[in-house]
């Protein structure tokens, strides 16, 4: 699913306008009914007091409908306008004079704190005070009633984002913003949806068709792609019959060091359980007996050291090499890694201590070979391009430093995003039980895994890290958050990939049978 930027949905509400000769109002019309049937389908007429916050925008043109219909249908509705401003848009004041015709209820202006409702916890707040185009700080008085809103524990529904909450800009006062329940988004979710510090402004977001000119939601393209089943989907590269595990690649994962040697287990093993037909490791040699007694389907290939890799050095041919999983940052390690690095030209997936190894040394970043996968947790991302301001500011220097090195760099976090030039990928799939040991050596042992049968780096990232999220959110179900370990993930890899071609389950239609 594309998520479209603030400019690109203001450019398709134009375009649909125009191409389907309607007006702006019959747009918003058609934005607020769609609200209101949602709204409707849930409530079925129950009379519980709902208050509909309006802005003096377009937004708030939007709430007005949404209060026309209920009004209309009959439900408690009490409907506000935040009078914050002299300046009210076109279709806010046609919508205005809509819904005083069909009541002789009229909205309540709120211009202070004294003008606010008493509101109760079993309530209804709909917030369609402000939309996407807030360009400007939240008056004190409109922050104290959005800090009223959360007061009262009612249910908050937003219309199209959180009143307050900006697309393209950090929050710099969390009180400023309203704290929703749930939001309807029209046409796209928003990007902010998504990142750690501003997430935490909707619990549950749901997108709503609203009718936007199908030419452009087809061919517009976004800066940022919400990954889900839909979009793996077509990535998928099925087997034939006759097909065998030489067809599948070779994944050849270096790392581990005294005392890690189980995070080069996990990676080999979710190496070939992502389907590489072959699978090696290369360790020091305290890793040999582990690595054979616990996984026998890997060969090992072992360093002359025996606690750490001091040299790398191998007579095979592998379609892709994992680094850096429990390797250390020995200075001898680093130095056998830049030597590596020198004349290596096979796809490289770098996590861990490789990653650790990049920061402490960056001249070693120009010997990656091109499309390298980075795949950092957030101390060792920090390492790599420094600190960051807010989310947005993380998200410009990782797309400033995957276009300098041509690197595809995987932000882990509750929606992974994959970034690689401006392009950001964001992931849909896993749960908090991914906070765990090795849960990252097994990502990387996907992502190889991958790679080794021909996926682009690239499509095998964005895949791996999909698959990687899917087989925790069904092995949850077995474990919960608290007990899901990273072999659990290896485990239900399987089940990630079954799951790809399962229908939705149809919910069971109980015949009606005539009494005799």
């Amino acid at each position: 699913m594309k998520i479209f930027s603030k400019e690109q949905i203001y450019e398709g509400d134009k375009l649909t306008t125009e191409r389907q000769n309607i007006s702006s109002t019959d747009l918003m019309e058609r934005a607020g009914t769609q609200i209101f049937n949602w709204m409707h389908m849930r409530m079925q007429g129950a009379q519980v007091p709902i208050h509909v916050f309006c802005g003096i925008g377009n937004n708030g043109g939007d709430g007005l409908v949404i209060a026309r219909h209920l009004i209309l249908d009959g439900y408690n509705v009490n409907t506000y306008i935040i009078n914050c401003s002299d300046k009210r848009s076109k279709d806010f004041l046609i919508n205005y004079d809509r819904i005083k015709n069909v009541t002789k209820k009229w909205p309540t202006l709120l211009s202070c704190k004294e003008d606010f409702p008493e509101i109760h916890q079993d309530d209804i707040i709909v917030d369609a005070v402000f939309g996407i185009g807030l360009n400007r700080p939240v008056d004190d008085w409109v922050k104290a009633l959005f800090i009223h809103f959360r007061t009262t524990k009612a249910y908050t529904l937003s219309i199209d984002i959180p009143s307050g909450l900006r697309t393209d800009e950090a929050i710099a006062d969390e009180d400023a913003v309203v704290w929703a329940g749930f939001t309807l988004s029209f046409a796209t979710p928003k990007l902010v949806f998504f990142l750690p510090e501003t997430a935490k402004f909707t619990v549950q977001w749901e997108v709503l068709d609203i009718g936007l000119d199908q030419e452009f939601l087809f061919t517009t393209t976004t800066e940022a792609e919400l990954i889900g089943k839909n979009e793996v989907l077509p990535m998928y590269i099925p087997r034939d019959k006759f097909s065998h595990k030489g067809q599948f690649g070779h994944g050849l994962i270096i790392g581990g060091s005294y005392g890690k040697i189980g995070a080069v287990t996990l990676t080999s093993r979710a190496t070939l359980s992502a389907g590489s037909g072959l699978v090696s490791a290369y360790v020091p040699k305290c890793g040999y007996i582990p690595l054979q007694s616990s996984f026998p389907e890997a060969m090992v290939i072992t360093d002359v050291d025996d606690e750490k890799i001091t040299s790398i050095n191998f007579d095979i041919d592998p379609n892709v090499i994992g680094f850096g999983i429990g390797i250390g940052t020995d200075n001898k390690t680093i130095q056998a890694f830049e030597t590596f690095l020198k004349t290596n030209k096979t796809p490289l997936i770098i996590d861990a201590d490789g990653i650790n190894i990049l920061a402490k040394k960056k001249t070693l970043l120009k010997l990656l070979p091109l499309q390298t996968v980075l795949t950092p947790h957030p101390k060792e991302l920090e390492r790599l391009i420094g600190s960051w301001k807010n989310d947005f500011d993380k998200l410009k220097k990782v797309k400033a430093f995957s276009k300098k090195y041509s690197a595809i760099v995987v932000i882990k976090g509750a929606n992974t995003i994959t970034v690689f030039q401006d392009k950001l990928y964001v992931n849909t799939t896993g749960n908090p039980g991914l906070a765990t040991a090795g849960s990252g050596d097994v990502l990387t042992g996907i992502i190889t895994g991958l790679i080794s049968q021909g996926y682009t780096p690239l499509i095998a990232t964005v895949f791996g890290v999909y698959l990687h999220g899917r087989s925790a959110d069904i092995a949850v179900e077995d474990f919960g958050y608290q007990s899901l370990i990273a072999s659990h993930v290896i485990d239900y890899l399987g089940e990630a990939f079954i799951d790809l071609f399962k229908q939705p389950e149809q919910p069971e239609v109980q015949q009606e049978t005539d009494e005799a």
